[in-house]
């Protein structure tokens, strides 16, 4: 019976994103089978199927579903892709990208709270292709990756998330302006990195750079 419900309220859950604006079939069957509520505060798992925002420890914020939406269907990661992701949060959208067919995420988290807490619940929830590290993900680092994913708000997108950008790759993150936040689409092409236009407002947390001292 609990399994019936559940597969009735992920129908549901799809078909509240559908009517808000997803339509990538791939996105919307990669939230339909990664339960949001597994990977939401214990307290708040009521309100996990609902496209709201939730509060995470340490400040940090669970991304709205449509938002995550958006931004994995302008990622469009192709099967096999290597991706880094810089916001680990709760592990939700680490969960989506393996779903999507990534062959692996690394997943960098400025809070080591966070940052071990997402690491055993995609390990419980049986997604051994995240690596979790408690990182600045604004830092240089070593690797490339065809895909990157910036989860936050910044005022420019990072020369050192863009160096690590493979060629033919694609990040996808938001940056600040005078109307607010907006999606920001970069490619890199053999003759270097191009912007995507248009770039839609997006309702996102800021990525705040750096190691927490402490959390």
């Amino acid at each position: 019976m609990r399994q019936t419900l559940g597969a009735v309220e992920a129908a549901a859950f799809v078909l509240a994103l559908r009517a808000r604006g997803v339509r990538d079939p791939a996105v919307l069957g990669a939230m339909e089978r990664v339960p949001r509520e597994r990977f939401a505060p214990p307290a708040l798992r009521a309100w996990a199927r609902r496209d709201l925002a939730l509060p995470l420890p340490c400040g940090q914020t669970m991304t709205a579903p449509s938002v995550v939406a958006a931004m994995l269907t302008a990622l469009d990661p192709p099967r096999g892709a290597r991706a880094l992701e810089v916001g680990t949060g709760s592990g939700y959208a680490t969960a989506l990208l393996l779903r999507l067919g990534c062959a692996s995420v690394e997943s960098l988290e400025r809070y080591a709270g966070l940052a071990e807490a997402a690491a055993r619940r995609l390990d419980a929830e049986g997604f051994a292709a995240a690596s979790v590290v408690h990182a600045d993900g604004c830092a240089p680092g070593e690797g490339a990756f065809d895909r990157i994913l910036v989860n936050g708000v910044v005022p420019a997108l990072p020369d050192a998330l863009l160096a690590r950008l493979a060629p033919g790759g694609r990040l996808v993150g938001a940056v600040a302006g005078a109307g607010g936040a907006r999606l920001a689409v970069v490619e890199r092409g053999e003759e270097g990195f191009g912007r995507r236009q248009p770039e839609p407002a997006l309702r996102l947390a800021p990525l705040t750079p750096g190691l927490a001292e402490t959390l």
